[in-house]
């Protein structure tokens, strides 16, 4: 069974998804809990204690009050994705890195398409900070799909310079 709530970020309504005691999910469209919900009828909107801790949290985020997470999280996806989020988790609060970073950082130079793959299939945007890989020349490239102007708005609270500002 999980649970999940709204909450209002800087760029709109937000969904957090807790399963297993865990933050799985933070989601910027309201189609994609929709789409959840219907494949896990038990997934039920509840104010937990995790999810208030984790909105909480985003919360002073949002406001530069907080540089670090620090909740149960979990997501599911393949050994390189894993060593992708792993990497971005790395990344510290007012920096950047480019998508050939992330790749050299893994051992895989060559990878840096399927970094920003990872990336697009992140389901904890903002806690595991893809938002801090731009392109090599400063530049905003896809983010949560192709939401570059989310992207902005997050680089902009952590002071991370890009091009096109």
């Amino acid at each position: 069974m999980g649970f999940y709530i709204e909450m209002t970020t800087p760029f709109g309504q937000a969904y957090l998804v807790e399963q297993t005691e865990h933050i799985t999910h933070l989601l910027f469209e309201k189609e994609e809990l929709d789409g959840m919900i219907k494949k896990d009828q038990e997934l039920k909107q509840k104010k937990t204690a995790l999810l208030q801790k984790a909105k909480q949290q985003l919360e002073e985020y949002f406001r530069g009050e907080r540089t670090t997470f620090t909740l149960p999280m979990h997501q599911e996806g393949t050994d390189f994705q894993k060593k992708v989020w792993k990497a971005l988790q790395t990344i510290p609060y007012g920096e950047s890195r480019s998508y050939s970073d992330i790749a050299r950082e893994i051992g895989q130079p060559k990878a840096v398409r399927a970094i920003g793959q990872a990336n697009k299939k992140n389901a904890l945007p903002i806690f595991i900070p893809c938002h801090r890989v731009i392109g090599k020349n400063k530049t905003l490239t896809g983010y949560a799909g192709n939401e570059i102007d989310k992207k902005a708005i997050l680089l902009e609270i952590e002071k991370i310079p890009y091009k096109g500002k």
